[in-house]
Formats: structure tokens, sequence, C-alpha cells
């Protein structure tokens, strides 16, 4: 029996027997000589039910999905819930349906109905409680004996006291609390779970100073989320840590409150961003909760976040699917993959090899497949145009066929801003991916596939911020292409996330029977205004110490084969969706659903590959997206006369046309 299903039927075992010691201590207390002996006969016709009906009851209200190590409010709060309702269900019984009828006497009685409620909280709760204590107080004993690192906490006090409570968990090991530092001035003084809050953030060095005089020299920061909002100056509170010579870790988290935080280096793209926008945590959970979930292209930095973002919303088994070894080898031997309850596999497999993915995936019977593999370098893409249609067309073919055929519920297909009015290899041939997943799901059977675009992910392989990074860490120059290009940002938790919303909603949609064609099929993150790439590469010269043109140059060297200065979210002709209930993401229907035009096209486009011949493949490509013969440098006689996408008049008819022809 695995560990997380043996922990399980524990829990269950140990909350029904509760519930019969509660039923018989409460007649043990409440009565003696006939009249408990008149109970107790009855007993056995009763109980049984009740148990079973107890049982329902605590699965209802989340007792059997909460960690009794992190046992909290919260918790608390659902047992008393559950036990109302058993209480109710007790008086209802007792006053109306058995007692008069059975028995002509009340079996339990308005006294041993409110002992029971009594007794049954202290049962469920209690144990808890008193878990969660001995792990709590085996925790300060190995931190004592521990060679911990003495450190100060910064940020405001709720996020404190959780990282506090991770610690005392041992869920963040080796780390000495010695102090506080809060944005909130008002808070020195304080005590939180024991520590105290020694000044605010602007104090920290002579904070940091006066410890040291007292013989406890700290040797490491560590930042909550709130310490790094842009209110709390985060950019003054970075270079006070650099003159310290102290290293700065940030909090990042997964899961649902901080429970399984971990800490990471903080980084110079964690100071670039708006706030981070806020994700649905329950919805997540609710919909991944016991689910079984592929990752293509898991060894990425966008895959690999997926994957550790599904664990740890409680899916029940992941399979990550990469065509480098060591990639795999790295996303699986991550710590949130290797501590997390899930069953968490890999194989090494080739998106455009078809029938090794569908021999895979039907293996696995997946319920959701989150499609991250491709190729996304425009350069290279440009350059070698064969394998972008062989990876990023024909691969996302073969993963949705897959899908569909391995019987999943949720395709979710990632793709990028540059597919709309492409103008360049990669935004072309995810546009066209799109267009594939669109055509398959309006043939409106039980799966929802769908796609997402990302804007630039910060601290991916290959994105702009460790390139200027590394420029930055030789000594300059940092190179832009262009002064007034400028990109929307976001970052890879956003981005993982923004994957799994997605596949939440269209998940939802799914058991909508009056969703149809008008179902959303494209999600977008609202990631604010976009950022001119000068002003990030001038900012992140200035994080670093330095003085953008004094010590560090920028030098800018023109646009590159595919690039454009500006990038678009959303096609002209795609019509919006009103997501209730989803924050910060926006999303459009499908323009595009004739599947038969679509084989005709990857036809061509596969005679064209073998073929080397690339203006056979943008002739198709023009034939599909008209936008991508508009862009600058197509063959003039190739470029189309009128404005109307083809995609757009496909769409004429919806699921009728696909049904017509698939």
């Amino acid at each position: 029996m695995r560990r997380p299903i043996l922990k399980s039927a524990v829990i269950v075992a140990h909350d029904l027997v509760a519930t019969v010691l509660a039923v018989l201590l409460t007649f043990l207390i409440r009565f003696d000589g006939a009249l408990l002996a008149e109970r107790l006969a009855h007993l056995p016709q009763l109980l049984p039910p009740f148990v079973v009906f107890a049982g329902l009851v605590y699965r209802q209200f989340g007792l059997y999905r909460a960690k009794w190590r992190f046992a909290s409010l919260p918790d608390l709060a659902n047992i008393v819930r559950a036990v109302a309702l058993l209480t109710l269900a007790l008086l209802l019984l007792d006053y109306v349906l058995v007692s008069p009828v059975l028995f002509g006497i009340y079996f339990f009685g308005k006294i041993a109905i409110g002992l029971y409620f009594v007794l049954q909280l202290f049962l469920l709760g209690g144990p808890r409680l008193a878990f969660r204590y001995l792990k709590y107080s085996r925790s300060r004993q190995n931190l004592a004996r521990a060679a911990a690192t003495p450190a100060l906490l910064l940020g405001r006090g709720h996020d404190i006291e959780v990282v506090l409570r991770a610690i005392e968990a041992g869920t963040v090991k080796k780390l000495a609390p010695q102090g506080i530092l809060s944005p909130r001035a008002e808070d020195r003084g304080q005590m939180l779970r024991g520590v105290p809050v020694l000044g605010s953030l602007r104090e920290l060095e002579p904070v940091v100073a006066d410890l040291a005089a007292r013989g406890v020299p700290v040797r490491r920061l560590v930042a909550t989320p709130s310490a790094l909002a842009p209110e709390a100056e985060a950019e003054a509170l970075l270079a006070q840590a650099r003159r310290l010579g102290l290293p700065l870790a940030r909090v990042a988290t997964l899961g649902e409150g901080l429970r399984d935080a971990e800490l990471a280096p903080l980084e110079i793209e964690d100071l670039l961003l708006r706030p981070t926008v806020p994700i649905d945590r329950p919805r997540l959970e609710r919909f991944l909760s016991g689910q079984r979930i592929v990752v293509t292209g898991g060894g990425g930095s966008i895959g690999s976040e997926i994957c550790a973002r599904a664990v740890a919303f409680g899916a029940s088994a992941l399979l990550v699917v990469e065509n480098s070894e060591p990639a795999l080898h790295g996303v699986l031997t991550r710590p949130a993959l290797t501590e997390s309850d899930a069953e968490v596999t890999g194989v090494i497999a080739d998106i455009r090899d078809r029938e090794r993915l569908f021999a895979v995936l039907r293996h696995f019977r997946p319920d959701a497949v989150f499609h991250a593999a491709a190729l996304k370098q425009v350069p290279y893409l440009e350059r070698d145009w064969t394998e972008g249609i062989k990876t990023n067309v024909f691969g996302s073919v073969n993963v949705a066929d897959a899908a569909l055929a391995a019987g999943a519920r949720a395709l979710v297909m990632i793709s990028t801003d540059k597919a709309i009015e492409p103008v360049s290899q990669l935004g072309v041939t995810k546009r066209f991916a799109e267009m594939y997943a669109q055509a398959l799901d309006a043939a409106g059977g039980p799966a929802r596939l769908v796609a997402v675009r990302f804007g630039n992910v910060l601290g991916s392989v290959g994105s702009v911020v460790p390139v200027f990074k590394a420029q930055i860490a030789r000594g300059g120059p940092v190179t832009v292409t262009h002064p007034d290009m400028v990109r929307y940002f976001m970052t890879v938790r956003e981005a993982a996330d923004l994957v799994l919303t997605a596949a939440s909603h269209a998940d939802r949609e799914a058991r909508d029977p009056q969703g149809g064609d008008q179902r959303a099929a494209v999600y977008v993150l609202k990631m604010g205004q976009p950022v001119r790439i000068r002003d990030l590469a001038e900012r992140m010269i200035r994080l670093a110490g330095f003085e953008p043109g004094v010590d560090i140059e920028i030098a800018v060297t023109g646009a590159r084969p595919g690039e454009r200065l500006n990038e678009i979210l959303f096609a002209r002709d795609e019509p919006m969706v009103n997501l209730d209930g989803i924050e910060g993401v926006m999303a459009a229907k499908p323009i595009f659903a004739d599947r038969a035009q679509l084989e005709s096209w990857l036809a061509r486009l596969q005679a064209a590959v073998a073929e080397s011949d690339r203006a056979a493949a943008e002739a198709v490509f023009g034939e599909a997206v008209p936008d991508f013969l508009r862009r600058p440098g197509a063959p003039v006689h190739q470029r189309p006369a009128l404005p109307e996408p083809v995609a757009s008049r496909a769409h004429v008819g919806g699921r009728q046309a696909i049904e017509d022809r698939a």
C-alpha cells in the first residue's frame, strides 16, 4: 500500500473510532443502571449507520485532506462544523424519527446530545493538536541540536508567522531566527512565536550590528513577499544586504498558505515586476486533487514549475515526458517532487515520435495533459525552420491526438503572444498548433483542448533577464536589439498557475452542457503594461549597483529576424470571454474549427518539410494565418489582398463544420 493511501486510511480509522468512542462515553457518563443497559442493547442497530454517515460528513468538510502536523484554526473550524452537523442529525433522529416511533423514549436526550458535541470535538481535535505540538516540540529540540544558521526574517506579521511555523515543522531547515524586521515601524517590541520584532526594514544595518555586538552574528536574511512589495522599498533592502555581505533569500511557496514553504536566492528579476497576480488556490486544489497529470517538456523551466505546482495542489500521479535525459533527471530530483505524496515518474520520449507518445499516454491514462514541449528561440527557428515545424506543429498534433486517445479530460497547449499577427516561425507554428487544438475542441467531445499565451517569462531559459544578468556580471555592454522594443513579462510561477487555472476553467466548461462552441479557447494573464526593454536593462544595471552609461554601457544591436517591436495578446477578430470568478486572467473564444482544411494543410506542410521547400511551407502558413504574409519582408506577390482571415471565415458553422468533415 502506498504511503499516502496508508496515511489517509489511518486518519479515516481514527475519526471513525473517535465517533464510536464519543457515543459510548456519552452514554457511560450520562446514564447508568437500567437506562444505560437499555440504550446499549439498541446501540448495534443505530451506531453502524451513524458512523458511516459521520465518515461522509468528515469527508465533505475536508478532515481527511488536512495534514495533522499543520493543524490550524481553519482545520478546527471544519471539525466544529462537521460535529455541529452530526449533533443536529442526532437531534432530528432522537426527537422526530427514531425515538418516538421505535422506542417510545428519547434515546439520547438534550443533555446527552450536548455532551456528545463536547466529547466529539475533543476526540477529533485533541489528537490533531497533540500531534502538532509533538512535531513542534521535536523540531525545537532538533533546531537546538543542529548547526542552524542565525537569520533575520523580513516582512509583515502574517507572513513571518507562517514561515516560523514552517521552521518549526521542519519544512524550512537549519535556520535559527534571531529577530524580525517589519515594514510597520509600530510592530517594534512585539513577539511572534517567541521571536522579537527588532525594528523596521530600514534599520537592517544597525540591527545586524547590535546583534553582532551581543555575540549573535547574523549570517542570513530571509525576505517574505511583503518585504519585497514596492511600498517596502525592496531595492533599498537589497542594497543594504549587499553592503553587509549577507545572502538574501526569498520565501518561495508551494501549496496552500505557505505550508510547504521553501527558500530560494533572491534574484534581480524578483524585483522587476508589478505585484504578482493572485491565484485561486482552492479552485486549483479542487481541480487537481487526486488527478493523474502529464507534462510534456517537463524538464524545462516552465514545465518543471507546472510539475511542482501540480503535485503541490494535490495531483495523485505525475508523468514527466522529456526528450533530454539531463533535463528529466533534473526535474525528477527536485525536492518539490521527491518530497511530495504524489506518484512521480518520468519517461524519455520525443513528442515527434507519434507511436511512442501514444503508447506512453495510453499506459499512464492521464486526466489532464499540459503540453510545454516546444522549440522557442526565434533566431534559431528562423534559420532551422523545418525543426520548428516538426516540433511545434507535428509534435503538438501528436500530443493532442494522443491525449484524446488516452481519455484525458483536458489538454492545455502552451502558446505565445508571438502567435498573434505572427512575423516569425515561432509565432506562426504556435498559431497553427492553437488552431489544431481548437478544431479538436470544436468536435464537442468530453475533453477540452485549450491554449494559453505567455509573454516573456522572467527566469526561463533563453529569456532576456538571464542574458542581461550575464552581461552585467561580465561588466557589459548590455545589448538591446531596439531602443523602442516593448514586451509583456510574467514570472515562472505566474506562468504555471495560468496553465493550471486554464485547465480548471476548461474542465468546468466541459461539464456545462450549454457551453458548445462559445467556450473559451485561449487564456492570457493580465500582465499590466508592457515594459520597454531598454528601461528594463537600465533598472537591472542599477539593481546590480552600477550606473547605466557610466559603469556599464547599453549597446543597440538592431532587431533580429522574426522580432517585432510590440507584442499582441489577442487577434482583432477573437471574441472575448467574461471569466466570472477568475481574477487576473483574460480569455477569448475560438476562431477556427475546420479540421478537414487543417488535415490538408498538414499534409502539404509534411511534404514541404520533406523537400526542404520553405516557400511551400510559408504558402501553407499564409493560407492558414493570412497575417503571416503581411509581415515585413514577406514576398509582395504572396501578400493577401483581403484583410479578412481565413480562420475567421472557416469558423462559420462552428461545430457543425467539423462534424460534417471529420
